[in-house]
């Protein structure tokens, strides 16, 4: 794969679109993504409205507070509209995509304000995107688990960041390359560069790969033909 095509992809789901590209608008906690999106207006004003998206209910143990939701909406925006998980997206066999994002690197002070207006929220399981019962067809808490605070359920921020969405954040230091779940739009979209950096370190990678073996097949090739002469 090239660089642009790792850059300029939209995760394979129910609801992105093929390729990113402008929005004239976005709504709410999607708006920063509307120059180049992977959503849809309509798409971004449905699950702003809708406490069940994909059939997932985050109230199961009562109503998230204000500022708590806010973040899983900012969350859930990132997912539907980011451009920039291409170099992180790992092929899955499920309904609603097939695709999933896998240890996307998540700036820490992102991962602590989430964590800092959710943990007195309630919840039953740390891991949400495994650990529900699923046979109503929508999540319910496991078999014998019970209502508990956030804090109660996560030893701190990153454990929580990085395993509620079963490993789909990697939390890291700010001073490194890291994804922002809200920025200001007119500046332009920090998590460009990220994926770009991303993308350039793997294809690197895979040329370092490759060379030393290509240059053996090339030595092999050559002495048999040498015997040949």
């Amino acid at each position: 794969m090239s660089v642009e095509e790792y850059t300029d992809t939209c995760l394979d789901g129910q609801h992105h679109k093929k390729k990113p590209g402008p929005e004239a608008d976005l709504f709410s906690f999607c708006s920063p993504w509307k120059k180049r999106s992977c959503c849809t207006e309509q798409i971004t004003k449905q699950m702003h409205i809708s406490d069940s998206w994909y059939n997932f209910n985050w109230n199961h143990c009562g109503d998230l507070s204000a500022n708590c939701r806010s973040h899983f909406l900012q969350d859930l925006c990132f997912y539907e509209c980011s451009p920039n998980t291409g170099p992180w997206l790992q092929p899955v066999k499920m309904k609603i995509r097939n695709e999933k994002f896998m240890h996307v690197p998540l700036c820490q002070v992102d991962c602590t304000n989430w964590w800092e207006d959710c943990k007195n929220d309630l919840t039953c399981t740390d891991n949400w995107g495994k650990n529900f019962n699923w046979t109503t067809g929508q999540n319910r808490c496991p078999v014998g688990s019970s209502c508990k605070k956030f804090s109660d359920i996560f030893s701190n921020s990153t454990n929580f960041c990085e395993i509620v969405w079963n490993y789909s954040w990697k939390v890291v230091a700010d001073t490194e390359s890291c994804m922002h779940l809200w920025f200001d739009a007119k500046i332009g979209n920090p998590n460009d560069k990220v994926a770009l950096n991303r993308a350039e370190l793997i294809i690197s990678n895979s040329a370092r790969v490759f060379s030393p073996f290509t240059f053996h097949l090339l030595l092999i090739t050559g002495l048999f033909i040498y015997t040949l002469l």
